[in-house]
């Protein structure tokens, strides 16, 4: 034991603290000194950082720092100099025509690449990460050659700018199907037989004599939308009816279903939300997926 009267261990002369246990003793070792220092220096860096950065939270709202710093400010600045990187590209899309734009590799590569960042942000939710489109639903594959209102790219510009159906635009592309048996413009039995002409157009199974009676109905009732031999007209947004592709489906029941009481979809207006040369971006990639016309 020292002269202060604190215990030392025998065996290395070490002052111990006095605890024991099953005849342990805790040694009394200080710390290394740059362990010490160290840990002095972050003291004084956390008081540094609370003084400079935003790091108290208050009752409605954040100390803010001498220093003015925010994450947010810091991502505004960066997407600002984005922008400024991007407008030059973004001005000459905006007032050139599809053509030219084409014409330029560079500035079209970007359009399409660009065009695909926004797809991803408000198309995706309806048509699909790959555009596949949701036959569930309704929204159309935009990756196929088959298009309601036309695959070339004016016709796909306006109707990304105008949409369907819906009433924020007094533009938009808007056609409507009769409700034939909801409204009993046709018989259970005519819809049956005109459904089994619709698939006898595309050479699915039917059933022949049902298709030879719904014939009749369906040159009077349907052909001129859909076009004689059921191909469709873009002019007015009928889908083409001699083809694989089907909007809500291929089975009978599903065709029944659909001249009985039409689902017709809707697309909102991108006009107001995208500048004209984000909606050409837009376009050009959409264009740019296989289907474009």
């Amino acid at each position: 034991m020292k002269p202060n009267g604190k215990p030392v261990d025998e065996v290395t002369g070490t002052e111990t603290t006095g605890h024991s246990w099953d005849g342990i003793s805790e040694l009394n070792n200080p710390l290394p000194r740059w362990w010490l220092y160290l840990f002095y220096a972050t003291i004084v860096f956390a008081v540094v950082y609370w003084v400079l950065f935003p790091s108290w939270p208050l009752l409605t709202r954040g100390t803010t720092g001498v220093l003015g710093w925010s994450s947010r400010g810091m991502l505004i600045d960066e997407m600002a100099t984005v922008a400024a990187a991007r407008a030059d590209f973004d001005n000459k899309i905006a007032d050139l025509s599809f053509a030219d734009i084409n014409n330029d590799p560079a500035l079209a590569d970007y359009a399409i690449r660009s065009g695909a960042s926004a797809f991803k942000i408000v198309c995706t939710q309806c048509h699909g990460s790959a555009a596949q489109g949701s036959q569930e639903y309704g929204y159309p594959n935009l990756s196929d050659d088959d298009w309601l209102w036309g695959g070339t790219l004016e016709d796909i510009f306006f109707t990304v700018s105008h949409g369907i159906r819906n009433e924020e635009d007094p533009d938009a592309r808007f056609s409507e199907m009769p409700a034939y048996g909801a409204l009993d413009m046709l018989s259970r039995d005519e819809i049956r037989d005109v459904a089994n002409t619709v698939r006898s157009l595309s050479g699915l199974d039917h059933d022949q004599a049902a298709a030879e009676r719904g014939r009749e109905t369906f040159e009077t009732q349907c052909a001129a939308c859909h076009g004689t031999d059921g191909e469709g007209s873009i002019d007015v947004g009928a889908p083409a009816l001699n083809d694989a592709i089907w909007l809500y489906g291929s089975d009978l029941d599903q065709i029944v279903a659909q001249i009985n009481n039409p689902r017709m979809g809707q697309m909102p207006p991108w006009s107001e939300r995208f500048d004209e040369a984000t909606r050409k971006k837009l376009t050009l990639y959409v264009h740019s997926l296989g289907g474009g016309q």
